[in-house]
């Protein structure tokens, strides 16, 4: 879904979510007559109620455009994070493999159709996964160094960069 159509949908969803809570309703209806005394009645005039039900909450109103922009503002959640993908590439893997190259067996690239030809299962992201986390040959192994979610996200980003370096 694209970050428009997405952003249009969260506007949509807190609009009406901040309607439930906060637009005026219809006015409240009288007791009926043997359910409240009317000495408990009289207490509150008909004017101040009928006031106080079409009344606007100014924290109601905070609430939901701080909501609201929380869900506009906000970065989209992705399966995988490309640019802490790079950043993690470029301090890790570019010493041999700068511009999708390699430096110690130079037809072993990143590119594409080198992929698809060595990599053990072959251009996928759970293969370049298994090659990052266990290594292999002269490639170190590295899931020990990083964490799951940074396999993953460099996995994704070799993998999207494969058809373009």
């Amino acid at each position: 879904m694209s970050r428009v159509a997405c952003l249009a949908a969260a506007a949509a969803l807190g609009m009406y979510g901040a309607s439930c809570f906060v637009t005026p309703m219809a006015p409240r209806t009288a007791p009926e007559a043997g359910a409240v005394s009317s000495a408990a009645f009289e207490q509150f005039p008909a004017a101040e109620v009928e006031s106080q039900a079409s009344a606007w909450s100014p924290l109601a109103i905070g609430a939901a455009l701080g909501l609201l922009i929380a869900v506009a503002g906000g970065k989209p959640a992705l399966a995988a994070d490309l640019e802490n993908g790079e950043s993690i590439f470029n301090g890790n893997c570019t010493s041999c493999h700068a511009g999708g190259n390699n430096t110690i067996v130079a037809e072993k690239k990143l590119k594409k159709d080198a992929l698809e030809k060595y990599l053990a299962g072959g251009y996928s992201v759970a293969s370049i996964m298994t090659q990052v986390t266990n290594g292999k040959n002269s490639m170190p192994a590295f899931g020990e160094k990083l964490g799951p979610d940074d396999i993953d996200d460099v996995a994704n980003y070799v993998y999207e960069q494969a058809s373009k370096w």
